[in-house]
């Protein structure tokens, strides 16, 4: 049987509300989920808010669910003090909190109890205040796993995009630009696409200047380092193409010229797709030894604990991982 994990990620924001609401899904009531999380927090909030009316239970081990029935199963894992866990607010033990949830789902994923991790919202400062000193999920789930070659993907129905670059300056961006990397990508992408049935579709590559440099008047970066690499790639039978505009090559691949876009900075990926596909984007890490899915925003603390966030794109996380898993 493949198990989905799910980690509770901050428990102050919506992380808990919409988790719950993924659950009432009717494609969900059957699947195998297990969340890894702090048992009172989704018990108070559920009370709290009237989710759902599916059992919460505790377990210890994955051998220990029922999958045929309603019930909701969660691995505890404790918040420090959740009584005095503040909703709406960065808090430090909502940091450690996430982390923990983190760190003891990758354990089983590791050994094989679980075949993928969907992770609900994290805050990266209440991260930091509890210790742990990561841009994010990915960096944190490369660490956690050793793995050296990974890369951000951000997926949808119509656009998917992977990322050269995620959590750095745009000016470290353009000194550590090398054809390495974008080597590196390109073969992550190509896996990936190999992985959903999309073996050898078309990859575009964005420029990183306005008109992907328009033959050097603008920037040399197109010329210097992905020209090249196209070229070496292509050599080498990969179908990629590049350097295409950014200012259009995302439109051409949402009307289906490419199946993916290697994009070469945080938001030169994520402006698109989430104008594209804000509440049903998910968030993978292509690279890792298991899958890993996201709902692609935040903690929402604006509007945590008024039981009006929108689970679609944890939901649709779930069943991408759901699908990956096979």
């Amino acid at each position: 049987m493949k198990v989905i994990g799910i980690t509770m990620g901050d428990a102050a924001g919506i992380s808990p509300e919409i988790t719950l609401k993924a659950f009432e899904n009717e494609e969900m009531k059957h699947t195998p989920l297990v969340i890894f999380g702090c048992y009172e927090t989704f018990v108070h909030q559920n009370q709290t808010m009237q989710i759902t009316n599916r059992p919460i239970v505790k377990i210890n081990h994955i051998s220990d669910a029922d999958f045929t029935t309603d019930t909701i199963h969660i691995i505890d894992i404790p918040l420090d003090s959740p009584k005095t866990l503040e909703i709406g607010k960065v808090q430090a033990q909502a940091g450690t909190g996430a982390y923990r949830c983190i760190e003891k789902a990758t354990e089983f994923a590791l050994r094989g109890e679980i075949t993928a991790i969907a992770t609900a919202p994290l805050n990266k400062e209440a991260l930091h205040l509890g210790g742990y000193h990561y841009a994010g999920h990915t960096e944190l789930l490369a660490e956690l796993t050793g793995t050296k070659d990974f890369a951000m993907v951000l997926y949808t129905d119509r656009l998917r995009v992977i990322h050269a670059t995620t959590h750095i300056s745009l000016r470290k961006m353009l000194d550590t630009l090398n054809p390495k990397r974008q080597e590196t990508v390109v073969q992550i992408a190509e896996k990936f696409l190999a992985s959903i049935d999309e073996k050898g579709a078309p990859i575009a590559i964005a420029g990183i200047n306005p008109h992907a440099g328009e033959s050097g008047l603008f920037g040399t970066e197109e010329i210097d380092v992905i020209n090249p690499t196209v070229n070496k790639l292509k050599a080498l039978g990969s179908n990629v193409h590049g350097a295409i505009p950014p200012d259009t090559v995302f439109l051409q691949a949402y009307e289906g010229k490419y199946a993916m876009v290697v994009a070469q900075y945080h938001d030169q990926g994520h402006i698109p797709l989430k104008l594209m596909g804000f509440h049903d984007g998910v968030n993978i890490t292509a690279g890792l030894p298991f899958i890993r899915t996201s709902a692609d925003h935040g903690t929402a603390f604006d509007i945590a604990g008024k039981n009006i966030a929108k689970c679609d794109s944890i939901l649709e996380s779930i069943k991408l991982a759901v699908k990956l898993a096979g």
